[in-house]
Formats: C-alpha cells, structure tokens, sequence
C-alpha cells in the first residue's frame, strides 16, 4: 500500500526538482525527505529517483507515478471537500498567501469578515510574485493566493486543478510630494514634461516595475537609470519627503500616505489584474468558500483615495 504523505512528497518533489527545495517547501529536513521518499521506493518496489552524491532526478517509473500522486491528491481533497461540505459551519484552518499591496489593502476588510466566523482560523501570509504563491496553492502549502498579473496572459491556460477568480483592476497612478506642483490639481498632468524628473520605480524583474516601463516608454522612457528601490512602501516614503516621484499601483495607496498627493495619468490606463487561485478541489470547502467570499468583499470595498480629476 502507498502510504498518501510520502505521495505528497513524491508530487512535492516533481513540481520543485530538488530534495532541498522539497524539504524548505514543506518544513522538513532533507534527510527526512530522502528517508521518506526511500520508504516509497520500497513500497512500490521499483526505483523512483536516479541519485548522485550531489542530486536526485526522477526515473520514468517515479515521473508517472508523481504524475498518479498528484490525481490522488485531488481525488482526496475533493472527497474532504465533499465530506466537510455537509456541515452549516465553516471550521479549521485557512491559509492565504497575497502580494504584499493586496495583503495592506484586504486585511483590514478581510478580518473584519471573518471574525464572524470564530471556529475558523485565518492565517495571512505574504508572497511577492504570481508565481511562488501559486506554487504554494498547487503543493497545498496554502489555501488561497492573490496574484497580480501586468501581463494580461496570467490565467490564459490554468492547470485543470487550480481555478482563478478576477477580483478586480488595479491601474497605475502618479505620487508626487504634496509640494510638488502636479500636487495643484488645477494642472494638467504632462508626462512628457516629467521626464527629467528624479523618478523611482521596483528594480528590474519586480512585477510592478514592467508596469512602470511600459507607462514610461509611452513618452519616449525616462533618465537611462531610474532610482530603484525595494518595496512600495519604502518609495513613497521617499516620494513624501520630496526625493522624486512614481507611478505605483493605486491599491498601494489604501492604507493612506500623508505627503503624498496621487494623480490620475492621462491615456489609456497601464494596470495589472488582481486575481484569487485555490484548488479547484477545494471552492466547496465552506472554511474556503467563506474566505473567498470575503476577500470578493474586501476587493469591492477597498477604495484608494484616488484625486477627483
């Protein structure tokens, strides 16, 4: 008989390629993983990894069997999900990963939701990009992800076994210091004349940076080197006391900057989509059903104070 934990590893250990990554992924210790996924080859007689000192690559046998592993792993959460759909109540433990923006911006609507609800308990994590958090719904580490996407390609072909809810649109807007003069809302904002200014934006590859490059490539691009700071927070920190400016998302404005004075951009708007992911297995989950609809709530209610133009 194959033992369902050991299969979890097996199907861990396809999606991430290494035993190391394995054990970070799931909180054990190589040497457990290496142990556990031995107790597997023995219980299904055949070898499933090819080892070297250095590392381990799955044999044909362990692919398609990682390939079974991950349909049974559905099939159980979906009987759970199936059982625990009978009661009224939603129970246990919800795990939600979000990009840090979103996490700001929903937390507050969000506990106020689900306080409500006090056999339920909530856990917020924060994951910057798409790609992790949704490594993390696919593996089960959590139980629902908030993904933003700049590429509007984001949920074109979803594996079978996740499902994306759109939450809603998040545009690009200009922070300028509240001395600024685009801060007089009588003018009229010009990119084109803000180009020689000290402009700050993510450092490259950060998902909110491709926005930013595509705003400033509609006016011929900014300075060779734009000044590149981690987190949004530490930007507009530094836009209130007059370093520079940004265009940032508009959620990054929810939780309310003092010194900080948004704009709206002229033209077609650059914005990303705002998306939840969970397992498909999993949306009839009430503990699950009742996030989701929580955070359907929190994305509605959040309202950056966007400048009446």
């Amino acid at each position: 008989m194959l033992e369902l934990r050991r299969l979890r590893l097996l199907a861990e250990f396809a999606r991430r390629g290494s035993i190391a990554a394995t054990a970070s992924a799931l909180g054990y210790t190589p040497s457990a993983v290496s142990q556990q996924l031995a107790a597997l080859e023995r219980e299904a007689k055949v070898a499933l990894l090819d080892r070297t000192a250095r590392s381990a690559e799955l044999t044909d046998a362990g692919r398609r069997l990682a390939e079974r592993a991950e349909e049974i792993l559905i099939l159980v959460e979906a009987a759970e999900t199936e059982l625990s759909s009978q009661a009224d109540t939603p129970v246990g433990r919800v795990v939600v990963t979000a990009f840090p923006t979103a996490a700001v911006a929903f937390a507050p609507a969000l506990a106020r939701s689900l306080r409500d609800h006090p056999q339920l308990t909530f856990v917020l994590r924060q994951t910057p990009g798409p790609e992790g958090a949704i490594r993390q719904v696919q593996s089960g580490e959590v139980d629902i992800a908030l993904v933003d996407d700049w590429s509007g390609k984001l949920p074109d072909q979803p594996p079978s076994a996740l499902k994306f809810f759109h939450l809603r649109r998040d545009p690009l807007v200009l922070a300028v210091p509240a001395d600024h003069p685009l801060a007089d809302r009588s003018r009229a904002v010009d990119l084109q004349r803000l180009r020689e200014e000290s402009w700050m934006a993510a450092p490259p590859g950060e998902p909110s940076r491709q926005g930013v490059e595509r705003l400033l490539d509609t006016v011929g691009g900014a300075r060779p080197v734009p000044w590149e700071f981690e987190g949004l927070h530490t930007i507009l920190s530094l836009v209130a006391k007059g370093i520079g400016i940004a265009a940032v998302p508009s959620l990054g404005m929810a939780a309310g900057i003092e010194g900080v004075v948004t704009r709206l951009i002229p033209g077609p708007p650059i914005a990303r989509e705002v998306y939840a992911v969970t397992r498909a297995a999993s949306v009839r989950r009430p503990s699950v059903a009742v996030t989701l609809r929580a955070i359907y709530s929190a994305a509605g209610d959040v309202q950056p104070p966007l400048p009446e133009e």
